[in-house]
């Protein structure tokens, strides 16, 4: 079931009738969203419910335990039994064919012939954001930094709530478990900046978003055919393509969740606005970033550890972890390797931390945005190569000079659409959008409104595309 989709719809404004008219029943009314989440989840695939339950189940129980031990080493067995499990059903499904065919490959080298038949596994969607998210709350319980939940409801309506659990964000459970103890309220300014998020989030995907798709598949899919311009706007297209389908998605996430009277977390900060790469994962799919930063990270040692190469160690594991998180591919796992090294080389120059409040416009900011923006878009075309044939391909057609170069009506408008992309990212940096929408007249924003549903009509396909973050 697709945001993007006339089923969702219905589903949602099924839901939120649902949800209000049982207000004054809170208990009755986790029950019914928990229902709601379920059956979200089941219509993706029904069967794979039984993975996402056992799951709930075991965190649920080891956090409790957890809490009520005095044993320090029963909690701590009690903690690796959560991580564990957790890890080994990711890893199973994710990760299992991978690892096999690595072995397998890796034994060929050594002149060992072994056979791997494809277990053609199918991936639970959202297994990645859901596992951290879970596995957050028993790290946090363990810590003390919690109280375990004991009514089963609300701990699984928290892993589950439908807006987020396909894609993210990954929600921290001191974030959002005190929301389920306090009665909701929905106000007009609520109302008012949760369609703000919806609409943006519509138009991002299916008028931006999947537009240029259609560049990016044609760069990607057949670099052998594409010529340079083609093949450097696809290059382009792919890197606003990807933020404009994630942040997208959680844009409607957290104006769907604000109308249900909860609030969930950003996800992006004007990640192309960054002038260092270190400020760009503070600013690019946030809740992975300080998910990664407070569970692997620091628990490794962080930067406060008595040799700077171990730093550099910490970094990098967690990059290359966090590349891996993302897919079964060897293509992630050098992109994860990519970022870490260039925040290694940042971290030993002592560069990348800005002040958040420093706006001032100058030469040098622009010049290391510049050079951020284009390592970012570079990188991404490791991340979205399948294989090292089309990576090596889509090089050569980039410096293939052709005689024969057409520009089409529909080249132009793409790239239209990335310069309003950077031009918004850069507006917004030095003067929010959303603060300045809330203000404007009821005139002007139902007359916004209309034109975005007018523009998301007639730029919508037949077939509703999901969202890249799905395969996650």
């Amino acid at each position: 079931m697709l945001f993007n989709s006339i089923e969702y719809l219905l589903f949602f404004i099924g839901v939120l009738i649902f949800s209000w008219s049982t207000i004054k029943l809170p208990i009755f009314r986790i029950c019914i969203l928990l229902l709601a989440n379920y059956y979200f989840y089941a219509s993706n695939n029904y069967w794979l419910i039984i993975v996402f339950f056992v799951t709930t189940q075991i965190d649920y129980w080891c956090a409790i335990l957890i809490e009520d031990s005095n044993s320090e080493k029963r909690r701590k067995i009690l903690l690796y039994v959560s991580v564990i499990t957790n890890l080994l059903i990711l890893g199973f499904f994710k990760y299992c064919n991978f690892f096999a065919q690595t072995f397998v490959d890796i034994a060929g080298v050594f002149g060992y012939k072994l056979d791997w038949i494809d277990l053609n596994i199918i991936l639970p969607l959202g297994i990645s954001f859901y596992t951290f998210q879970s596995l957050a709350y028993t790290i946090d319980v363990y810590r003390g930094q919690i109280k375990a939940v004991r009514f089963w409801p609300k701990f699984s309506f928290f892993i589950s709530y439908f807006p987020h659990i396909i894609a993210g964000p990954i929600i921290r459970p001191h974030y959002f478990l005190p929301q389920l103890d306090i009665k909701p309220t929905l106000t007009t300014q609520k109302i008012d900046s949760a369609l703000m998020y919806i609409f943006r989030g519509l138009i991002k995907k299916i008028v931006f978003g999947d537009f240029l798709a259609n560049y990016a598949d044609s760069a990607f899919n057949h670099p052998e055919t594409s010529d340079m311009l083609n093949s450097w706007i696809g290059v382009y297209a792919f890197a606003f393509q990807i933020y404009f389908d994630f942040s997208g998605y959680s844009d409607i996430a957290i104006g769907c969740a604000r109308l249900m009277g909860y609030e969930i977390p950003e996800n992006f900060n004007k990640p192309y606005m960054a002038r260092s790469v270190t400020e760009f994962w503070r600013r690019w799919h946030m809740s992975l970033s300080f998910w990664l930063r407070d569970y692997l990270y620091i628990p490794l040692g962080g930067s406060r550890v008595d040799k700077n190469y171990k730093v550099y160690r910490n970094l990098m594991l967690t990059m290359l972890i966090g590349g891996l998180w993302h897919g079964a591919a060897w293509h992630f796992v050098i992109w994860g390797g990519l970022q870490g090294l260039f925040l290694c080389i940042e971290k030993y120059f002592n560069v990348g931390n800005y002040q958040a409040g420093d706006t001032k416009l100058t030469f040098k900011r622009v010049l290391q945005i510049f050079l951020v923006f284009h390592f970012a878009v570079f990188s991404w075309i490791i991340f979205r190569a399948e294989n090292t044939e089309i990576l090596m391909e889509l090089f050569r057609s980039l410096f293939r000079f052709d005689a024969n170069i057409i520009i089409k009506y529909g080249t132009i408008l793409a790239v239209v659409i990335m310069i309003i992309g950077i031009v918004n990212q850069y507006i917004d940096e030095y003067r929010s959008f959303k603060n300045w929408f809330l203000t404007r007249s009821l005139y002007f924003k139902t007359l916004y409104y209309s034109s975005v549903a007018f523009a998301i009509l007639f730029f919508s396909s037949e077939e509703n595309k999901q969202f890249i973050y799905f395969q996650f």
